[in-house]
């Protein structure tokens, strides 16, 4: 097993990505071809899981289009995801948040974590 892990560490360029966890809220930009033309979209919503280790770990974002939830599930090691923004760091007690797939309307908030450092003395 070590010498599987070894060659996927040695084939597969892992970027630098901002630390982020279920609850928090991010943008996801991420290379789309058509034809033989490249565009970066830009996913925005909730993290509801992170799962997997090294290169094969992934993580699912859930956002909301129009009244319809949409989720996708991104491989961190994929080399269509190009940056990842955290814009909201949230407050939750879980590390798969699946119970914020039936919420709807106010109850589908999530708290935001307040940091010291960004307030101002």
């Amino acid at each position: 097993m070590d010498i599987i892990k070894q060659l996927e560490n040695e084939l597969v360029e892992v970027k630098n990505f901002p630390n982020f966890k279920s609850g928090d809220t991010v943008i996801v930009s991420y290379k789309i071809k058509e034809g033989n033309k490249e565009r970066i979209q830009q996913f925005q919503g909730v993290v509801l899981q992170r799962r997997g280790s090294g290169v094969t770990e992934t993580f699912t974002v859930r956002k909301m289009s129009g009244n319809i939830g949409v989720e996708r599930i991104f491989p961190i090691a994929s080399p269509f995801v190009d940056q990842i923004v955290v814009t909201k760091k949230g407050a939750v007690r879980r590390a798969r948040i699946f119970y914020f797939r039936e919420l709807t309307g106010k109850a589908a908030r999530i708290k935001e974590k307040r940091s010291f450092a960004s307030i101002k003395k």
